[in-house]
């Protein structure tokens, strides 16, 4: 659904996406407009932080607990220092003295939000110049 959303902005990254389907036990009882949210922040942080030939790999899997969906990108990364404050309600990545990048800040804050609502829990791995990947667990019985 967030893919269909975001096609066109997809399109203009020339976007490849390999998408990994592996959890057999794949349905939740979610909110599923606020967890749609919660992705659609994600893969559109990843189409505004990338450059041209965005590569996308989105991957879930079943854990005894639950469900994990880890969103991958090859976009610019997050240095550690920031990766710290990323959640953080209003914080936005620096890009310089570039401002070609809109938001307010409160993207990845809510998602963060809406994940612990779900009594989940939302993680970044990045590192500057090689992507990003977001990794979300989401319980069986939250």
């Amino acid at each position: 659904k967030v893919i269909n959303q975001l096609d066109l902005a997809l399109k203009t990254k020339n976007t490849q996406i390999k998408i990994l389907f592996n959890a057999k036990n794949d349905l939740l009882l979610a909110d599923e407009l606020h967890l749609t949210n919660v992705f659609y922040n994600i893969l559109d942080n990843a189409i505004k932080y990338s450059t041209t030939d965005l590569k996308l790999e989105i991957e879930t899997k079943n854990t005894q607990d639950g469900i994990v969906i880890r969103c991958t990108d090859n976009g610019i990364g997050i240095n550690v220092a920031q990766q710290k404050r990323i959640f953080e309600k209003f914080y936005r990545v620096s890009t310089g003295n570039l401002h070609n990048v809109k938001g307010f800040g409160l993207g990845l804050s809510y998602s963060k939000n809406v994940v612990l609502a779900h009594k989940g829990s939302i993680n970044l791995l990045s590192e500057p110049k090689k992507g990003s990947s977001f990794v979300v667990f989401l319980p069986n019985n939250p």
